[in-house]
């Protein structure tokens, strides 16, 4: 286990001065839908997890944007959300938990805790034309504009901790870039952390999960003006007429790959199985008692997966369970597995 001091300390910090403590610190604008997850012919060679050899599994998914706003803001910049629950066959749940984020912050509980503080959203400041043509010089990518009634930036922090700290540069450069998707379901969602999978025949593997739309990534023009809310929406909309699917793809580590590292990414030849697709066909009506109250967990696992030794992975587990107390959230059946 992590330590709670700063396990707690994080749900703190990453509270936004126009959040809500009734909500979510991140995370916080979100919508759920329901569907079902059909695992590839060849999943269960890989994982003997219940939902991985199942012909159908039922699931509930919830969709967010990553800012800690309380005030909808869908075509800011900003990095998404999709937390999948699994209802296995035996009344138990599993959680995997991804952004579209393919690397995380920090390497370590400590220095993830000192990534959100210097992150801590400030009043903007914009750059002249001239510093930017001076950063464009340099190299350094300049800050962007604020949007209409953008008062608090939520980059400027991030981007001058990544200025001294190496580990933090991918992670904050893609999120500072990232944009905004025309849906939740034109968007690939990766789930960071490393975990322990277990085979058929007994073989452990090091994997990364990650789901990527069967329709295909589609950002909106970041030239027009952004739409405040539309995500929630057009995703009601869509699944009124029509399903959207995810693939559910597999990436195996190999020796040198950094196991317990979030930070760092592995090589993009690793191989990579398709473990199943997820159909999403309905958003319901309950969006109280299925997505605001509902408490996920990245710690949340079943027989065939386990946790890896990430530390910030512990530390997530943990900040998970005091942020769902605080903001009293449903318990969360949570599991050591």
């Amino acid at each position: 286990m992590s330590d709670p001091g700063i396990a707690e300390k994080l749900v703190e910090v990453l509270q936004r001065p126009d959040g809500d403590l009734a909500l979510r610190p991140v995370h916080t604008i979100g919508i759920s839908a329901t569907g079902f997850f059909k695992p590839s012919p060849i999943a269960q060679n890989f994982c003997v997890a219940d939902h991985f050899k199942a012909e159908k599994t039922d699931v509930i998914v919830r969709f967010s944007n990553g800012s800690g706003c309380a005030v909808v803001h869908d075509g800011w910049s900003d990095v998404r959300g999709m937390a999948v629950r699994f209802h296995l066959s035996d009344g138990t749940d599993t959680d995997l938990i991804a952004m579209t984020l393919p690397e995380f912050f920090a390497p370590t509980p400590e220095t993830f805790l000192e990534f959100a503080e210097e992150a801590e959203p400030k009043l903007y400041k914009g750059e002249s034309p001239w510093r930017k043509i001076a950063n464009y010089l340099q190299l350094i990518l300049p800050a962007r504009d604020p949007y209409p009634g953008e008062t608090i930036s939520p980059d400027a922090g991030a981007i001058a901790f990544a200025d001294s700290n190496a580990y933090s540069q991918l992670g904050v450069l893609q999120a500072a870039q990232i944009g905004a998707p025309t849906s939740y379901v034109r968007a690939a969602y990766h789930a960071v952390h490393t975990f322990v999978v277990t085979g058929a025949d007994g073989t452990r593997r090091w994997v990364r999960f990650s789901w990527q739309p069967i329709a295909g990534v589609l950002s909106t023009n970041p030239a027009e003006p952004p739409v405040d809310d539309y995500l929630r929406a057009e995703l009601k909309k869509r699944l009124a007429k029509e399903t959207a699917r995810f693939s559910l793809m597999m990436t195996i580590g190999e020796i040198g790959d950094d196991f317990n590292n979030s930070s760092r990414p592995w090589p993009p030849h690793r191989k990579r199985i398709m473990m199943g697709t997820l159909t999403l066909n309905a958003v319901p009506e309950d969006q109280t008692g299925l997505s605001e109250k509902l408490s996920f967990n990245p710690g949340l696992l079943t027989d065939g997966i386990a946790a890896s030794d990430d530390p910030v992975l512990k530390v997530r587990i943990d900040s998970y369970k005091i942020s769902s107390a605080w903001r009293g959230g449903a318990p969360c059946p949570f599991s050591e597995s």
